[in-house]
């Protein structure tokens, strides 16, 4: 049996996401439900610059061990023009010193907690047809207001 070559990372852009006050709506099925509107923010790298649109929001589920399960959709307006939609899903969790001090907004190391998402970008803009036949992976962080996601292509 022939072993495939492990896939290869390439950096797309960091993708600075603004945030909007949290809503909570409350315990869900599995954890405590919270909407976290998406206002704006920039989109900055080698292969996407532009800027986060005004629409959107991540659908957030936080279970009882801490575990934040993310479920965005947004759209970013690249500089020329194009239109792009994010779906981004994935995981934030630590040590409970920690992710309590992120929701607090305190300014905290990254590399002290997890933050992992996988994204499908899509466009009817032949220009980045790419995106929509590319797998995105990205790590992130949260700030007071914001979060900022590295996003890399899955070569």
């Amino acid at each position: 049996m022939t072993i495939s070559t492990p896939p290869q990372l390439d950096p797309v852009c960091t993708l600075t996401v603004e945030l909007g006050p949290i809503r909570e709506m409350g315990q869900g099925r599995g954890g405590a439900r919270r909407i976290v509107p998406i206002i704006g923010g920039s989109v900055e790298g080698p292969l996407l610059n532009g800027r986060i649109l005004d629409i959107g929001a991540d659908w957030q589920t936080v279970f009882a061990d801490g575990l934040a399960e993310l479920d965005t959709r947004y759209s970013m307006q690249t500089h020329d023009g194009a239109v792009i939609e994010i779906c981004n899903y994935g995981f934030r969790h630590g040590p409970a010193e920690v992710m309590q001090a992120v929701a607090r907004g305190d300014t905290v190391d990254p590399r002290s907690y997890y933050m992992r998402t996988h994204a499908r970008l899509e466009t009817g803009d032949a220009r980045y047809g790419w995106v929509n036949r590319t797998l995105f992976i990205g790590s992130g962080s949260r700030l007071a207001s914001a979060v900022v996601i590295s996003l890399f292509a899955i070569r």
